[in-house]
């Protein structure tokens, strides 16, 4: 995809003639013909680069680029100071307020384009050290849980598996829904309307920060540490931000031990680069043919990921009681991989759960349903152990 500048200057044949320079090297150009414009331009556009004049008359280059400094958004997007000043005390006080760079008009295209290729190219690697950065401090274990198709219960899976993980290890343990506008479980926990992954999505990738995610985590009267999507459709469209998915999940994976992910449904973009990301992999699953056929095909996918397929658990999620149910050892046949637990229907349990805003496991933990997400919970733990 191509880079996007935005150039900020008064003068409108600058304007021109740069942003026609630029746009014949494949550059997306946006304008803007004053600073307070520029800023807001910054702001809603989050640009590669910005090319700042200096001299402009109602704020110039060294103030836009201070507040742009100043803001979490763009404090990281690359400058370049550009203008027809050549004293030397010109380039120490763009340097000191935060450009990147310096060029002095008039300048020759090649000149503006080898400084323009160096700083996205400067970017890039900034941007990718960040990821590596991210996934080097790892040092929890985390757990990605997803199905091959709706309603199969994930997300209960998902908040029961880090109660349980909570409650056993009396540990730091956080649980992420990364599915952006179609968030449940802040509905079902008490704590609607988040906005922490919308944030993160939003933004570039070096913003996605130990400070930022800390800040977008929300802590639960369960014990457990909450990152919550969205319940927004709009936000659907997030799951386009691949290296921020690949950055979180590295962030995260230095707060806690435990690391519990609802990925929801299938194998979107996402799902693909983070799963390998994971120690180990949960497929919820129930008993009928079409459910199985669905599952086996997402198993065979997964596995085409390089992932072994003894790192993928699947769990066989009995909802509801009915004498039609298939027994497990016919769905572990059908499906040709082990079923690591059964989970017996306990529709009363997840009410009086949802009633109380809490977690199955948390509600009545001596309940026989309850007992087995706290089996499941007793395994990933001595996984995590062994490893």
């Amino acid at each position: 995809m191509a880079e996007k500048i935005l150039i900020i200057d008064d003068d409108v044949d600058t304007l021109r003639l740069v942003g026609l320079m630029l746009q014949r090297q494949g550059y997306i150009i946006s304008a803007a013909s004053n600073g307070s414009q520029g800023l807001a331009k910054a702001l809603e556009e989050r640009p590669d680069l910005i090319l700042l004049d200096v001299m402009m008359p109602d704020m110039d280059g060294y103030e836009v680029t201070s507040r742009l400094r100043k803001n979490p958004a763009t404090v990281s997007i690359p400058i370049l100071m550009f203008t027809a000043k050549t004293q030397l005390d010109d380039k120490v006080t763009g340097f000191e307020v935060g450009a990147d760079d310096y060029l002095t008009k008039p300048t020759h295209p090649t000149e503006l384009q080898a400084h323009v290729k160096a700083l996205l190219a400067r970017t890039a690697q900034k941007g990718t050290g960040e990821i590596t950065t991210a996934l080097h401090e790892h040092h929890g274990y985390v757990i990605g849980v997803l199905s091959a198709r709706g309603g199969l219960g994930v997300s209960s899976l998902a908040s029961n598996l880090a109660a349980g993980l909570f409650t056993r290890s009396q540990t730091d343990v956080i649980l992420a829904e990364l599915t952006p506008g179609q968030g449940t479980l802040g509905m079902d926990l008490g704590a609607p309307n988040q906005t922490g992954l919308t944030e993160i999505l939003q933004g570039s990738v070096v913003e996605v920060t130990r400070e930022k995610v800390q800040s977008v985590l929300v802590p639960h009267n369960s014990g457990i540490k909450l990152l919550l999507a969205s319940e927004n459709p709009r936000d659907v469209t997030l799951t386009s931000q691949i290296q921020n998915y690949e950055a979180l999940v590295g962030r995260l994976a230095s707060f806690a031990r435990f690391i519990v992910l609802d990925l929801g449904i299938g194998l979107p973009t996402f799902v693909q680069k983070i799963l390998p990301m994971c120690n180990e992999q949960m497929v919820v699953l129930e008993g009928s043919p079409s459910t199985i056929q669905h599952t086996k095909f997402l198993l065979d996918e997964i596995a085409a990921l390089g992932i072994d397929r003894k790192t993928v658990n699947v769990i066989l999620n009995n909802r509801q009681r009915s004498e039609a149910q298939m027994p497990w050892t016919k769905v572990q046949e059908k499906l040709g991989h082990s079923i690591a637990t059964t989970l017996t229907p306990a529709p009363e349990l997840f009410q009086q759960a949802t009633r109380m805003q809490t977690p199955a496991v948390m509600s009545q933990p001596t309940n026989m349903t309850s007992q087995q997400f706290l089996k499941i919970a007793d395994s990933v733990i001595e996984r995590e152990k062994a490893r």
